[in-house]
């Protein structure tokens, strides 16, 4: 289901008229204490220094209709014009963190989702890239969306945009909303059946 057009502003115009309840259900997501910065992201970073310093602003996003209809229009933008394939039979490495232009793995859609948010006048410390484990056990990359009504989820194995405590992904870390090259765990306590132990 596409959250865009006429059932997108629907959608929004209910979240925004049910603001104290919307807020309860989806609160931010916890974070922790400093931990381990992925390695494709250690390489990124090398690669594009400007994209992973300090941010000098730290806030979140005002959500209104505009500003989420323009959320799912990018997130609906990158997994439609984005072939999923993987690092190995792209580059034949195990992992690669770059901005896909033809197709690329999760965290290559999370990458472009972020850098086109960004563009479009969002803060960078708002577009968090975030790293998850599947119910399978396998582990994923997204992009949490940091706003005023809570943290929302991009992800290129769903369609739409989701409530982050509404799916069943297992949080393990995510960048830090103050420094992009920086990252936090995430104290994910929900009850998530989950393939293997984090």
């Amino acid at each position: 289901m596409r959250l865009l057009g006429t059932f997108g502003s629907a959608v929004m115009a209910a979240l925004l008229a049910s603001a104290a309840s919307a807020a309860a259900a989806n609160v931010p997501m916890p974070v922790l204490n400093a931990t381990t910065q992925p390695v494709g992201h250690y390489d990124f970073c090398k690669r594009y220094s400007d994209e992973c310093g300090r941010n000098v602003e730290v806030g979140v996003i005002k959500l209104s209709t505009k500003t989420w209809n323009k959320i799912a229009e990018v997130n609906d933008a990158v997994n439609i014009s984005i072939f999923p394939r993987t690092d190995e039979d792209m580059f034949g490495v195990a992992e690669i963190w770059s901005y896909p232009k033809t197709e690329g793995d999760c965290e290559d859609y999370a990458l472009l989702k972020q850098y086109m948010l960004q563009r479009a006048g969002f803060p960078r410390s708002a577009l968090l890239i975030t790293v998850v484990r599947q119910p399978n056990g396998d582990g994923h990359a997204v992009l949490t969306v940091r706003t005023d009504k809570g943290d929302y989820i991009l992800d290129n194995l769903q369609d739409g945009v989701l409530d982050w405590d509404r799916t069943e992904y297992r949080y393990l870390k995510r960048q830090s909303e103050k420094n992009s090259g920086k990252w936090l765990a995430i104290g994910d306590d929900r009850d998530v059946l989950v393939g293997s132990v984090r």
